[in-house]
């Protein structure tokens, strides 16, 4: 019972409250959707454009659009044609059962033609307007010579401008007719295809001259409605051209009408000048443009006419709906809704990209995550496995032959394998030999005990080299894994950074242009792409400065004035002539700047050191500071440790973190060789934003940090670079401060002074005696005493790398903007 109520009450909390009783908007969808269906899919809309195109007039005799636009039709929808020939033999039979029997011969003739010579014909686009031109030329002087049994010289001049302009209406129709009958169109309209839209739409209006509504003409409200929507929604430029070029088509069609190409050209004008009113605004330009040129008329009645026509019109265009004006403004390039749509198509491919770039990050986790998992596998099952296999090898080069079988491995085979095993065991530790003892013991137990013993001996050495080669190929493996999770984060990482947006910051490009401008600095254009604190990435174009360094001097520190924090120009493109203009980045000043010397020589002054120095910039205001030391001296040892640093620095520079790299290069230098070479690394990463600093030390002596007189030691064990495959990194972290003093060196420094006991006392000593504070003058007085301790003799490569920290202060001081605003 309880079940059935809670199953009749459940569904009570599923009722939306809040949804209205009347959801208009699908009904509009569905209204909007059978409209498409009957006028672009059904074709109705080439009947109705054909009808009135075909009663269209130019100088009140020519008809030169019924070929074209049915030419058209068959070239661009051949299926739709018999309705388009319907419309346009309709609209011709209102004029004169004449001129619709004129239209039906010239459309037939071109449909003959066409079929005749079209297996001839390679480029139908380039014959189709030729063909329209002959076949109206040719049909025009036959229809005068039927009419009047003669042909004159105004006949072929009459006849030769209707095949012109039919020729002229082929290319435009080609163009335009897409525009209307595709319903899916996602690219941008093209300057030439929104002009031959506008004609064509300004011909099928001439076909509505004549017809009148209570006096007013459907010719002069429709035009103006065209310019009211085209001006509403690219503003003046594009209202001027359509008025323009509607104005001219009526003016052709009607000599009366010459005066309304001025009304619609000024209108179109100052509808797009009152754009941003909105409707109201466009609207209150076309009525004041009726009124001004209307004064010019033919007196008060054509203006109270006039002013009725505008009103009908600017009702029409009240009652337009927003979804239609917002349609038609994503095609014409400069309007708004062209730029949203082009910032989504944009965000669009910036996600798939991102989403593309986070799978394949996804991908090399998954793999990093499996070759550790394989590592992971290695168990003491195995390594009882691989026992059994050794002393299977042996018992059957010496066993398998012996009498005594039965009884070693069948009545004490416990004992038996005991003792194998702890002969092995020794084996393997002390390097082949087995202690008396179990020699002994084993004596006892076996008759063949010395070929035993050598047969393991030989065994062990294969089982040695078996096991070294496994190592390997789980340090492979591992560093495979190591570095497959480096590169998933840089990519997981720079998925994150293409999905974050330009911020659009219009006021503020507005605010600094404004303010550059009250100091007499003319700027052509400002970008902000960035203005996070520590990140600011500002874009300018400037006028030729004739190498005065107007950037850097005035722009710079204005900049660091309105932002509040240091601005800097990164790069600056110089115009190549004086009245060009140049482009100039300005991004954020690191808080912090590194003031660096270095003191090196090779042992007994030789050329080549084995010690190798390096300070790389890794962008994002961090720099690394490095020495590498390879084992012995001279030129292997040199390539060890470049190597060391140049491996290193690509790694660092690929975004992946320190201890990954640190680890990568120590595998790559352990798998690459049999050698036993090896190399230290003595590395300093530097924040110059917040001043940290980490320290990551393999197998490398102490650093030292001097600070007004006080000398710390920096200090982490870590064996050299090489010698183990697998080893964790210590990270020391230290926030350093303005006017501190980093000491690195080599070990050759370090252990260098003679007669020393304990160096680091020495050495702390030595440091807080210098009273310089110049990173170049401390790294040669260090190396000095050195050498001195030693008599002047260099008994092993040495290396001194000195940073000064200091606070980064700018070439140019920063200009009071906002100071003199408030004055």
């Amino acid at each position: 019972m309880e079940k059935a109520e809670r199953n009749l009450i459940e569904p009570i909390g599923d009722v939306n409250f809040d949804r209205p009783h009347l959801d208009f908007s699908k009904g509009l969808k569905k209204f909007q959707l059978k409209l498409e269906t009957f006028f672009i899919k059904k074709g109705f809309l080439l009947l109705l454009i054909g009808f009135l195109l075909g009663r269209a007039l130019i100088l009140a005799k020519l008809t030169p659009f019924s070929l074209p636009f049915f030419a058209a039709v068959y070239f661009i929808r051949r299926d739709k044609a018999p309705i388009a020939l319907i419309g346009l033999i309709g609209g011709a039979a209102t004029l004169s059962f004449i001129q619709a029997g004129y239209s039906f011969f010239t459309i037939s003739l071109f449909l003959v033609i066409y079929r005749l010579f079209s297996r001839w014909i390679n480029n139908e686009i380039k014959v189709l307007p030729f063909l329209v031109f002959s076949i109206l030329l040719v049909g025009k002087i036959a229809k005068a010579f039927i009419l009047t049994s003669q042909v004159t010289i105004y006949d072929g001049l009459m006849a030769g401008v209707e095949a012109s302009l039919g020729f002229i209406l082929t290319l435009i129709f080609l163009q335009s007719i897409p525009l209307l009958t595709m319903n899916k169109r996602k690219q941008a309209l093209k300057t030439e295809e929104i002009v031959c839209l506008i004609i064509m739409l300004a011909s099928v209006m001439t076909g509505t001259i004549g017809w009148k509504v209570y006096d007013l003409s459907i010719e002069h409200i429709l035009s103006r409605y065209l310019v009211l929507v085209f001006s509403f929604v690219a503003g003046a430029t594009m209202g001027s051209t359509v008025g323009v070029v509607t104005g001219l088509i009526f003016s052709l069609a009607n000599i009366s009408s010459f005066y309304h190409m001025s009304l619609l050209a000024f209108s179109g004008v100052l509808g797009g000048l009152l754009k941003e009113g909105k409707k109201i605004g466009v609207s209150l330009g076309l009525f004041i443009s009726t009124l001004l040129i209307g004064m010019y008329g033919e007196g008060a009645g054509t203006l109270s006419i006039s002013l009725l026509e505008t009103a009908v019109a600017i009702l029409l265009f009240l009652l337009t709906p927003q979804v239609f004006t917002s349609k038609v403004a994503k095609y014409i390039p400069g309007t708004t809704e062209y730029a949203a749509e082009q910032q989504q198509y944009m965000r669009k491919m910036r996600d798939v990209t991102a989403q593309r770039v986070a799978k394949f990050s996804t991908v090399f986790e998954a793999l990093s995550n499996s070759f550790s998992n394989i590592d992971g596998k290695v168990d003491e099952l195995d390594s009882e496995k691989e026992l059994d296999y050794f002393l299977s090898n042996v018992t059957e080069k010496t066993c398998q032959t012996c009498f005594k079988k039965e009884q070693c491995w069948t009545k004490n085979f416990n004992t038996t394998y005991e003792q194998m095993k702890e002969i092995m065991y020794e084996m393997d530790e002390n390097v082949g030999t087995v202690s008396s003892k179990t020699s002994r013991n084993w004596e006892k137990h076996c008759i063949h005990s010395k070929k035993v013993i050598a047969t393991m001996q030989q065994e062990l050495t294969l089982f040695q080299a078996n096991q070294k080669l496994k190592r390997q190929v789980q340090e492979s493996r591992r560093l495979v894994a190591d570095q497959l999770l480096g590169v998933s984060e840089v990519m997981g990482d720079f998925a994150k950074e293409i999905q974050r947006e330009r911020e659009t910051h219009h006021k503020q490009e507005d605010q600094i242009l404004e303010a550059l401008q009250e100091f007499g600095i003319h700027i052509e254009n400002v970008e902000i792409y960035s203005l996070d604190q520590g990140n600011v990435d500002i874009d300018m174009t400037i006028p030729y400065c004739g190498g005065h360094g107007e950037c850097e001097k005035l722009i710079a520190p204005m900049l660091s004035d309105i932002l509040g924090e240091t601005i800097v120009v990164n790069s600056e493109e110089c115009s190549t002539y004086p009245n060009g203009f140049c482009h100039v980045t300005f991004r954020s000043a690191k808080a912090y700047a590194v003031d660096t010397g270095v003191a090196h020589a090779a042992k007994d002054g030789g050329l080549v050191s084995g010690d190798s120095y390096s300070m790389i910039e890794l962008g994002c205001g961090k720099l690394a500071i490095a020495i590498s030391d390879g084992m012995g001296n001279g030129e292997r040892a040199h390539y060890e440790s470049q190597e060391t640093l140049q491996l290193l620095q690509k790694i660092l520079q690929s975004g992946i973190e320190e201890k990954v790299a640190i680890k990568s290069v120590n595998s790559v230098l352990s798998l690459r060789t049999t050698d036993e070479i090896f190399s230290t690394l003595d590395l300093a990463m530097l924040d110059l934003q917040n001043a940290t600093a980490k320290f990551l030390k393999i197998g490398s002596t102490p650093s030292f940090i001097k600070r007004a007189g006080k000398v710390t030691k920096i200090q982490a064990s870590n064996l050299p670079m090489g010698i183990i495959q697998e080893f964790e990194v210590d990270v020391v972290s230290e926030q350093l401060k303005a006017g501190d003093l980093l000491i690195m060196m080599s070990d050759g420094v370090f252990e260098g002074p003679k007669h020393v006991e304990n160096f680091d006392l020495w050495m702390k000593r030595k440091i807080t005696e210098i009273q310089t504070n110049d990173p170049q003058e401390i790294a040669d007085l260090i190396m000095e005493e050195v050498i001195r301790s030693r008599a002047g003799s260099i008994e092993d490569d040495m290396t001194v790398m000195v940073a000064k920290i200091k606070h980064n202060t700018p070439k140019w001081a920063t200009i009071p903007v906002q100071k003199r605003k408030k004055a």
